[in-house]
């Protein structure tokens, strides 16, 4: 969350900011959050002063009856009486006026970092950097889920999104055999190469509350989003993102903790709602799937050296998955409400000939971590801000889709990746 202190000493450098994003009435916005931020520091001046004069009255009056001057001792005892009714009518103000104040403030995304470029939404994000030789293929090869109707033609489909469909709704595909065990090869890999980088593996829960949302920025849920358990008011994690950072809500770090860095495997959570047509097909838009993730918290002027190392990390894992892929700086429009600066990573769907987003690294700045209350302490006994950061490390979705139709053979099999074949047992499927 941005801080009034900032916004009230850099008024036009904020707006520029929100407009930069694309956000409406930026100015207007902003001159809200000033107008109440002087409010309330002005009724809790008043607020102040009040209870000051009520405690310097309060001591008068056992002065006063100590000098046996009842009556004027009464009098003050009555301007007492009025004080406190004045301070619990400021308080009170005050409490309306800080409520307001939070609402309007929840609605400012974070501010872009300079190195974002303008823009509104995908068809503005800029390439800056393609890795990898796009595969040619045999005739007759298809995308994935053409491929795995013709894999599983001796047996029930290896994902079959019509049982998931049956039991659950469509978006929740039911992996068999080697499909299941190629997951769980991913996700073993992944989190053992996160572990060689130096993240700590967690097993956080994979529901959180309304402070945790709240703290990560996915609450208040603007976009529908999130999976909602009503009866508990809970929320089932669209990221591993959210229980990890929030394992550090309302604690203060000392500097010789830092940086932290954690990765964890969730299954993820995400409505979509809205999503439909070709591009949702077979494992490209999923309502529930499974990510490795990898968390940093770090001190400011250590971020944006830890976001390279983050990215430096994903593009080894599709290096060695042998996945032809490219990186996108996010423009302004089409970053999320958190992030300051995000990188997204795409594989190469040779089937589908295109390219399908794998990853996003991003770096929040003080963003989540204000809404955290999450700080720091150093050598100099001051609390200073941290940054947080996350990445995908991977997502498995669209890394199997491409990995199968990027690797199908003349024969009609496809060729697991060699880095995989100790993880899952085998190295063909046919």
């Amino acid at each position: 969350m941005l801080q009034t202190a900032f916004i009230r000493d850099n008024r036009d450098l904020t707006i520029a900011g929100l407009q930069k994003r694309g956000f409406p009435e930026a100015a207007q916005a902003v001159d809200r959050v000033l107008a109440l931020d002087k409010k309330r520091r002005e009724l809790q001046q008043e607020l102040d002063d009040v209870l000051a004069a009520s405690n310097a009255k309060a001591k008068e009056i056992g002065g006063l009856m100590k000098a046996g001057k009842k009556a004027e001792a009464e009098a003050a005892k009555a301007e007492t009486a009025e004080l406190k009714e004045k301070s619990k009518s400021l308080d009170e103000q005050h409490k309306v006026v800080e409520q307001e104040l939070h609402e309007e403030m929840v609605k400012l995304p974070n501010l872009p970092h300079e190195s974002v470029p303008e823009g509104r939404n995908a068809d503005d994000n800029i390439t800056i950097l393609e890795v990898g030789a796009k595969p040619v293929l045999p005739e007759g090869a298809l995308p994935h889920w053409e491929l795995i109707k013709k894999l599983g033609q001796a047996q029930a489909p290896m994902i079959d999104f019509e049982l998931g469909n049956k039991i659950t709704g469509a978006g929740f595909p039911v992996y068999k055999g080697k499909a299941a065990r190629l997951q769980r090869a991913m996700i073993a890999f992944f989190l053992d190469e996160a572990a060689k980088a130096g993240y700590t593996e967690v097993q956080p829960p994979i529901l959180v509350n309304e402070d945790s949302g709240f703290g990560t920025g996915q609450l208040p849920d603007k976009e529908g989003q999130m999976y909602h358990a009503t009866a508990d008011d809970l929320y089932l994690v669209p990221t591993a993102e959210v229980p990890l950072t929030n394992l550090f809500r309302d604690v203060l770090l000392t500097e010789a903790e830092l940086p932290i860095k954690m990765t964890a495997h969730t299954p993820c959570f995400r409505r979509e709602a809205g999503s439909w047509g070709a591009h949702v097909r077979g494992l490209n838009r999923l309502h529930q799937f499974d990510k490795v993730e990898i968390v940093q918290i770090s001190k400011p002027e250590d971020s944006y050296a830890a976001l390279d190392g983050m990215v430096t990390h994903v593009q080894s894992l599709l290096e060695k998955l042998e996945l032809p892929y490219r990186i996108l700086r996010l423009c302004a429009g089409d970053m999320g409400f958190t992030s300051a600066i995000t990188l997204d990573f795409e594989v190469w769907s040779a089937g589908q000939e295109r390219w399908l987003e794998c990853s996003s690294v991003s770096n929040f700045e003080t963003y989540q971590a204000a809404r955290l209350k999450l700080r720091y302490k150093n050598a100099d006994k001051k609390t200073h801000p941290l940054h947080t950061l996350n990445g995908s490390a991977l997502a498995l979705p669209r890394i199997l889709a491409a990995m199968l139709e990027n690797n199908q053979q003349a024969d009609g099999t496809v060729k697991i990746p060699a880095v995989l074949v100790p993880y899952c047992g085998f190295d063909v499927i046919a």
